[in-house]
């Protein structure tokens, strides 16, 4: 059989291999998974399983005209980040390593000392952001940094997203230095305007080197006929297409090892006067101590151990048997209950909230972060979320979670949800960036479906 793209989708716990025909309407014509196998050293492993599998469902051989893959299976893109004031250009250079599917392990403002560099040695980042100031603004801090990080015994990528008016002169310090630049717009141009694209695009070429790095990566960069991108910017990519269609909406993306969600919204007009400092259109934010399978015993600890106990008396089986495949409905129920945690949690530490200040005149209310007051619509995606029959009961534990914790832009009323029933949301995403616009918004059409 021959089919127009075999996609693979490699994450920390499985590889789901999907592949597509395009034709006159793009159709899904098998999709087959496998453990990811990294641990034996070869990626490739886990791809060729699936592939037999795949095969063998369809009762012949397949031949496929381009091949791509997305990918998380290297821990994603390891990155300290360093600006100037916390909550401007360092805010700014956050969002946009996050929505690169960077995840972010530590990060300074103003002038770095010889502690930060120590700090930043123990991390071993893959990759180091540096930002600073508004165009044409203060210069000193952001090229005493660059000299700082000059100093640094690592062979890693330096990207500046600083003041244009200190680029040059960055550039030269870390370039004479050895160190490999990067230079792109400001994140932070001017006051109060986010500009986090080029950065964002930066990184995704950076990641897509680093990814290869993983075991077994490099041969799949020598089969794939598209470039590597993470797996949760083509996620991203794939809720920006659906806000073109549902409006403002938010994805959900519960991992093995992280949850992730992805808001493509302007908020309220109500909130938006009393907001006092920009939030990026679309938001991504990933928790790296909620995952379903890798973190499990992180989600226990935070929902309480004894309050598990009292709710499953098998709690110690249940715990020995956490698996992407549960071998009974017992075992997936035990999951859902780890599942609906990382919902809520996640979108909680997503949204912004709202404060109460006092001043000379009354009491004032301010709004702090991402709005998602607005939200309509939020899609599941992601094993448990695409798959589970527990996925909808998760889903819908947000309904009321803006009455429990009022003072935060969450969600209101009238949220609808929907499935990415077939588990293609990162494949959707590559093909919007990579092959045909069009052939990724019908394929979204016939992937989505309410719970």
């Amino acid at each position: 059989m021959k089919i127009d793209l075999l996609f693979a989708e490699i994450g920390s716990t499985t590889t789901v291999l999907t592949a597509f025909h395009f034709g006159l309407k793009p159709k899904i014509i098998a999709q087959a998974e496998h453990w990811t196998t990294v641990n034996e050293g070869d990626v490739t492993i886990g791809i060729e399983k699936a592939l037999s599998k795949m095969k063998e469902m369809l009762g012949e051989d397949i031949r496929w005209e381009k091949f791509a893959a997305t990918s998380s299976a290297a821990g994603g893109l390891k990155m300290t980040v360093h600006g100037l004031v916390y909550d401007m250009t360092v805010r700014a250079a956050r969002e946009a390593a996050l929505g690169a599917g960077a995840v972010i392990k530590y990060v300074t403002a103003g002038k770095m000392d010889e502690f930060h560099l120590q700090k930043v040695m123990s991390i071993q980042p893959k990759l180091i952001l540096l930002a600073g100031g508004v165009d044409y603004g203060e210069t000193e801090t952001v090229i005493h940094n660059a000299k700082m990080l000059s100093k640094l015994q690592l062979d890693v990528p330096i990207v500046y997203a600083g003041n244009i008016a200190a680029a040059e002169h960055v550039e030269y310090i870390l370039t004479n230095a050895g160190k490999k630049v990067y230079v792109t717009e400001n994140v932070y141009p001017r006051i109060d305007y986010l500009n986090v694209e080029p950065t964002r695009n930066v990184i995704k070429e950076v990641f897509a080197e680093h990814i290869v790095k993983a075991p077994g990566m490099e041969k799949i960069k020598d089969m794939v006929d598209y470039e590597i991108i993470p797996t949760p910017a083509a996620v991203m990519t794939t809720t920006e297409l659906a806000y073109e269609t549902f409006g403002d909406c938010l994805t959900i993306d519960i991992g093995g090892a992280t949850t992730d969600v992805d808001s493509v919204t302007e908020g309220s007009p109500e909130v938006q006067e009393m907001l006092v400092s920009p939030e990026p259109f679309a938001k991504r934010t990933v928790e790296g101590d909620l995952g379903l399978y890798v973190n499990a015993h992180n989600v226990i600890e935070m929902m309480g151990e004894e309050s598990l106990r009292k709710q499953f008396e098998d709690y110690d089986e249940l715990i020995t048997r956490i698996s992407p495949y549960p071998m009974s409905d017992r075992d997936e129920y035990f999951v859902s209950k780890l599942a609906t945690f990382c919902v809520q949690q996640s979108v909680r530490r997503h949204a912004g909230n709202k404060k109460h200040l006092y001043t000379p005149t009354g009491r004032k209310t301010i709004a702090e972060g991402k709005d998602l007051t607005a939200v309509k619509t939020i899609f599941g995606t992601g094993g448990f979320l695409s798959r589970s029959k527990y996925a909808k009961e998760a889903l819908e534990s947000l309904i009321h979670l803006h009455k429990i914790h009022p003072m935060e832009l969450l969600p209101q009323e009238g949220i609808k949800f929907l499935r990415d029933k077939h588990y293609i949301f990162a494949a959707i995403g590559l093909i919007a960036s990579k092959v045909d616009k069009d052939i990724a918004k019908q394929l979204l059409e016939i992937d989505i479906e309410e719970y």
